[in-house]
């Protein structure tokens, strides 16, 4: 048997979708079981879209995932690849197999074709139902049919793995393999990722999201009176860099479509890899928690589902959170600043190792993603600028100012103290209580929680107040006291 050869071969078009780390993933580890060998290609004919920064992100991605590849000193570019394409060309045009038409070159599909998909079983095409296609365009460059069959030949390509969407394009494929002599590999093609209501999980998604909510909400001024934004609003395009623009001046947080968006979110690479593995992948029995060493195992053609998978996030978090919570403390801790100091660089600037360790233990049980840590904690490196209306009126200004006058009368209490340590904190609030007769700490907490952090919830007051330190407590009641006052 020769050697197993597989390759993944994005189009350096943009950001590198799930599906398209699906497809990475299932060719990765095919090669991976059977000792072969893994091969990364770019395909970039499409001059006007490509460019060096999606290549660079898309090697990115596929590093932190921890895909490697076995030709990373020689990773094929098809615009470098002209003057193959164009003698395999030549020879087609010799034959007689392909004809010029209007500057541009065609294959003759002029006879009936059959192949054989690992997952789809046996296909078999009429002449009457194909028609000739173009194999060069009119700018010499190739199209993606030309340049696959000739590529995947030339690198030994001995398994095809790739989406569903290019199975109707298999055939064209077939042929032109057998016009040119070559071997034909084993082609597989995974079902398609869609989202919970069905539609195909796709890099539009954005878009949606991002115009529909603009709409609904009315949106005007600012980031939205720009002429490529008013474009965008009105479906003119579905650039993801301008629906990034209107989520921003929203406040919205746009679905994860790319792995980078995924990375961003704080989702772990291997636990996003074991959910990639279970859409389309059955890995046999109950299990559904796995490595990527059980993954290279187990993994093969057979266990493909032919029916389409749903993205469910929730459970993607559930897995996420479960992971996050098996980690021993030091370790979950050097994650969480990891994913801070590339993300939001605020947090690993204010606190020190120690700091950041108390920090995480006060939200890991709440904390699916490495991200929620920075969206729960944020007011620690971003005093609030004002104060949640319904927080204030409950637990500030409510009974003539009830809530106000603890606060004036407790800051005097803090800047007294000696100690700055969660169990002393914790003691002066009892005692502050005692000494004025309150019902309890909430009625000193809560205006604590709201001048500290603009709402009425955060973590433990006593572990609040220490991390956030002497001084950022003091201006903040002070400011608090200055606004509402």
């Amino acid at each position: 048997m020769p050697q197993v050869i597989t390759r993944f071969a994005p189009s350096p078009t943009g950001e590198l979708h799930i599906g398209g780390a699906r497809t990475a993933l299932f060719a990765w580890a095919y090669a991976r079981r059977h000792a072969g060998r893994f091969l990364l290609r770019l395909e970039d004919t499409d001059q006007a879209r490509s460019s060096e920064a999606s290549a660079a992100s898309m090697l990115r991605d596929l590093q932190w995932l921890g895909l490697d590849w076995d030709n990373a000193d020689d990773v094929p570019r098809q615009s470098q690849r002209l003057a193959l394409y164009h003698e395999r060309i030549d020879k087609l045009m010799q034959a007689d197999l392909a004809y010029e038409d209007d500057g541009a070159i065609r294959f003759r599909m002029d006879r009936p074709i059959a192949f054989d998909d690992a997952v789809y079983g046996r296909v078999s095409i009429e002449a009457a139902d194909l028609e000739d296609f173009v194999i060069r365009k009119g700018d010499g460059f190739p199209t993606f049919h030309l340049a696959v069959v000739v590529d995947d030949a030339d690198m030994g390509v001995t398994h095809v793995i790739r989406g569903q969407e290019h199975l109707s394009n298999t055939a064209k494929h077939a042929a032109l393999y057998d016009a040119l002599g070559y071997d034909r590999p084993v082609w597989a093609h995974t079902p398609s990722i869609m989202n919970p209501d069905g539609s195909k999980m796709s890099k539009r998604d954005k878009a949606k999201a991002a115009r529909a909510a603009a709409l609904k909400q009315g949106a005007a001024g600012g980031v939205f009176e720009q002429k490529d934004v008013q474009a965008f609003l009105k479906k003119e395009n579905d650039d993801p860099r301008i629906a990034a623009r209107v989520a921003d001046g929203l406040g919205l947080a746009l679905p994860e479509i790319e792995v980078a968006d995924f990375r961003r979110s704080g989702y772990l690479p291997g636990v996003l890899l074991n959910y990639l593995s279970l859409l389309g992948w059955n890995p046999g029995g109950d299990v559904e928690r796995f490595d990527l060493g059980f993954l290279v195992e187990h993994f093969g053609l057979e266990r493909i589902n032919k029916a389409n998978s749903k993205f469910d996030r929730d459970k993607l978090k559930r897995f996420n959170f479960d992971t996050l919570m098996a980690m021993p403390e030091a370790e979950l801790a050097a994650k969480v600043k990891d994913h801070l100091a590339a993300q939001h660089p605020a947090f690993t600037e204010r606190f020190d190792d120690g700091q950041l360790a108390r920090f995480v233990a006060m939200y890991r049980e709440r904390a699916q993603t490495l991200d929620d840590y920075a969206a729960a904690g944020r007011f620690f490196v971003e005093p609030p600028t004002e104060y949640v209306e319904k927080a204030v009126k409950k637990n500030l200004t409510r009974n003539d100012n009830e809530g106000l006058g603890v606060l004036r009368r407790f800051s005097e209490t803090l800047a007294a103290l000696d100690g700055w340590e969660a169990p002393a904190l914790h003691a002066a609030i009892e005692s502050f209580v005692q000494q004025h007769g309150l019902k309890n700490m909430g009625a000193v907490a809560q205006p604590l929680r709201v001048a500290l952090t603009g709402a009425a919830v955060s973590p433990p007051i006593d572990q609040t107040l220490e991390l956030l330190g002497r001084d950022e407590t003091l201006d903040r009641i002070r400011r608090c006291l200055e606004a509402l006052t």
